[in-house]
């Protein structure tokens, strides 16, 4: 396989021979937009990644010993 080398900002690129990135950066590349604006803007959604981490944390540790109301509760009170 011939090697390609392109010119960019004055560094000289190759592909990668991993599949996996090479896959990563086209979904990267095809939705740029939604990733410059999650670079750029004041916002975050740590918060709400922090609550699902916290129920997920509580679901791992009930699996298989209670009822789901026993959960709701759990989750609702922060335990």
């Amino acid at each position: 396989m011939a090697s390609r080398t392109w010119k960019a900002g004055g560094r000289e690129r190759r592909p990668s021979p991993a599949r996996e990135l090479r896959d990563f950066v086209a979904g990267l590349r095809r939705d740029w937009a939604a990733v410059k604006a999650g670079l750029s803007l004041p916002y975050s959604s740590g918060a709400v990644e922090g609550n699902l981490n916290c129920i997920k944390m509580i679901k791992r540790i009930m699996y298989g010993r209670a009822n789901p109301d026993l959960l709701r509760v759990r989750v609702l009170h922060g335990y």
